[in-house]
């Protein structure tokens, strides 16, 4: 039987903000299989973590998918975010949702996430790390996350499937807070 197709056009998956300057604000995001944004309750969860620590920070989305945790961040006061998507259907429609909202501090780059960390750049205050599922980015970006793309007492924010075990994390890096919602396990590190 085949689908109605206003059900599952493009433009019909919502992604909400759920605090801040944009709280409640519905925006378009591709239909695309395999982009899972963050859930709203662990949205809530990891912004309550993160409540000192947003306002004026400077953050990096670095496998933004549907840009949920960095739109967040901006609403909420960050200083500034770059969304790194490799979907270029993905990152024009952040691109289109920031213009929406009318926010020049979001900066959009359609590239792959190693290819990205091999750029200079500023260091960062907030970067969050929510790659696709298995298929063990984690085990290759976090080796490259030195010191160059962290500020001093950085927040590293990972998303990952419960049964993927993380690869060895840098020596600097502590855990702050770690829960897991059915067969997702979220964690908040500082790189001290």
């Amino acid at each position: 039987m085949k689908k109605p197709s206003n059900k599952h056009s493009k433009s019909t998956s919502k992604l909400r903000i759920i605090g801040g300057e944009w709280r409640s604000r519905q925006l378009p995001i591709p239909d695309i299989e395999g982009l899972r944004p963050t859930t709203d309750r662990v949205r809530e969860t990891v912004f309550n973590w993160l409540n000192f620590e947003v306002p004026g920070a400077r953050c990096l989305d670095l496998f933004c998918g549907s840009g949920a945790l960095g739109l967040e961040a901006l609403s909420r006061g960050a200083k500034d975010c770059t969304f790194v998507e490799l979907n270029k259907q993905v990152a024009q429609q952040i691109q289109q949702n920031l213009k929406t909202l009318n926010a020049p501090q979001g900066q959009v780059v359609h590239s792959d996430a190693l290819s990205f960390l091999q750029r200079p750049s500023e260091a960062y205050d907030l970067i969050f790390l929510d790659p696709p599922f298995r298929k063990g980015l984690l085990d290759q970006v976090i080796p490259a996350l030195d010191s160059q793309w962290l500020k001093s007492g950085a927040h590293i924010y990972i998303e990952r499937e419960s049964e993927k075990e993380l690869p060895p994390l840098p020596d600097n890096w502590q855990l702050l807070k770690e829960k897991k919602a059915g067969q997702l396990t979220f964690a908040l590190y500082c790189a001290m």
